[in-house]
C-alpha cells in the first residue's frame, strides 16, 4: 500500500458517526473506487466500532486507526461497560471483567480481521488485544501479510 520508507497513517473518529454502506458492503466508498490509505483507515475506524456496537451491544467513544508498513493497530478509547461489568469493577473483580472481555475479543476476532482485510486488502497474519479499565480502552493489534 505503501512505498519507500515508514509510512504513518492515522485517523481517528468518533462514534456516532453514520457511514454510507454500498450495496457491495463496503462503507463509505463506490463499489468502483479502489480506497485511498486515508478512506482505508477512516472506514475501518467506523467499520470497527460499528462491529463493536452491534456484537457487544456498546461501542467506544473512539477509534484511532495507525496504519505502519505491515500492521495495523487500533485504539478503542472511552470503552462503556455494561452495568454489571461496572458493578464488578467496584467490587474489585476487574480481572473478572478483562477476561470476559477476552474471551468477547477471542470470539469477534474473525469479524474484526475481515473488517481490516476488506479495508486495507491485505491477509491478517495475526491478531493480538488488550483492555484496560482506568481510563476504559483496548488496542488491537493486526500483522499484515506481506504486499505482493
Amino acid at each position: 500500500m505503501y512505498a519507500g520508507d515508514v509510512h504513518r497513517r492515522a485517523f481517528s473518529v468518533m462514534s456516532g458517526a453514520v457511514p454510507f454502506r454500498a450495496r457491495n458492503g463496503r462503507i463509505g466508498m463506490a463499489p468502483s473506487q479502489d480506497p485511498t490509505p486515508s478512506e482505508a483507515i477512516e472506514t475501518l475506524a467506523l467499520e470497527l466500532l460499528a462491529i463493536l456496537e452491534e456484537s457487544y451491544g456498546r461501542t467506544a467513544e473512539k477509534a484511532t486507526v495507525h496504519m505502519v508498513d505491515d500492521a495495523v493497530v487500533v485504539f478503542l478509547d472511552g470503552l462503556s461497560f455494561h452495568p454489571s461489568e461496572r458493578f464488578l469493577i467496584e467490587k474489585g473483580e476487574g480481572e473478572m471483567v478483562l477476561r470476559t472481555r477476552s474471551a468477547y475479543e477471542d470470539a469477534i476476532q474473525a469479524t474484526f480481521q475481515a473488517a481490516v482485510e476488506r479495508a486495507t486488502g491485505r491477509r491478517v497474519t495475526s491478531f493480538a488485544s488488550a483492555t484496560k479499565l482506568d481510563p476504559p480502552y483496548s488496542v488491537e493489534v493486526f500483522r499484515l501479510a506481506p504486499e505482493l
